[in-house]
């Protein structure tokens, strides 16, 4: 990764959650400090929702994530972190990860302080920031006027939502904030639209950072087809969805697989799927494609 174009850049910052921005995190991680992950934390699913439930604390579960993918491997840190209890017991299914996140949140001033250290212990020089430090709920508003709450119950929609919300609505992470208005380069994606995506996007300082912010955004699309209400929506369609819901123009750039790489209005289209996994994008291949888009920036949305 020596010559790739993003190494110009000395801040770049991706945003999601989920497997999709751990991955991104992974491709790009020869950035080192040069690169920040602001995380989404509403996911209120499995181990992280029961953890959730009991102490009403973030969810770490996006957070384990990014951190499991950027931890060297094998490593007696990587393993501990992907361990999932099996058994019968009060801690089957949880993840180990996340019981360590937690128990170090409870002995630290800030949530941030947690993840630094796990950073620290794990020998992560990439930084990581929840998009907030207090515990909020993802909303989704239907066309009938009823509320569908909790990430995991959005998921299961039949239909497009008209407006998404946090519950309680809270503050956006300072160092997030400032991420982003420093930010040179901004990653969205890939990732579940609604419930990865957009969350963060949602945090009003954090909106107005990105108003405020003069990076180039990109958006990496999803592989395959994701299961939730947006799925038959088109790229295009779902980025004006986003910028009406946020009343922002935000997104500069889009980046999908191809089976061949071409251009088309502001879509690069490159060969981007793991020969692992249909679902997952080659992070040899994610990266150069970046390397290529960056190095010839435009900035559309201000057209």
């Amino acid at each position: 990764m020596k010559h790739n174009s993003l190494n110009q850049y000395n801040h770049v910052v991706a945003i999601g959650g989920g497997h999709g921005l751990g991955r991104v995190l992974s491709a790009l991680s020869f950035l080192g400090p040069k690169l920040t992950g602001i995380v989404a934390t509403t996911d209120n699913g499995g181990s992280t929702g029961r953890l959730r439930a009991e102490k009403e604390c973030i969810a770490w579960g996006d957070l384990r994530n990014c951190l499991t993918q950027l931890a060297k491997r094998p490593s007696v840190g990587s393993l501990m972190f992907e361990y999932r209890f099996g058994g019968d017991s009060e801690l089957t299914g949880h993840n180990l990860g996340n019981l360590m996140l937690m128990a170090l949140d409870e002995l630290c001033v800030r949530p941030l302080d947690a993840i630094n250290l796990v950073r620290n212990f794990l020998n992560i020089d990439t930084r990581l920031i929840p998009m907030s430090e207090e515990p909020t709920h993802l909303v989704a508003l239907q066309a009938s006027g009823e509320s569908v709450f909790g990430e995991t119950n959005v998921d299961k929609m039949q239909d497009t939502p008209i407006a998404l919300s946090l519950d309680p609505q809270v503050q956006a992470t300072c160092e997030a904030c400032e991420a982003i208005r420093d930010a040179e380069i901004i990653i969205l994606g890939p990732g579940s639209f609604l419930t990865s995506i957009m969350p963060p996007l949602l945090l009003p300082k954090i909106a107005k950072a990105l108003a405020q912010s003069k990076a180039e955004v990109i958006l990496i699309d999803n592989l395959t087809k994701e299961p939730s209400p947006i799925a038959d929506c088109s790229v295009s369609n779902k980025i004006d969805w986003c910028h009406q819901v946020l009343g922002l123009k935000i997104i500069d750039k889009i980046l999908c697989h191809g089976e061949t790489s071409y251009e088309s209005a502001n879509i690069s289209y490159y060969p981007l799927r793991s020969s692992h996994h249909i679902g997952l994008h080659d992070k040899q291949a994610l990266a150069d494609a970046l390397s290529i888009m960056v190095s010839q920036r435009t900035y559309l949305k201000q057209a």
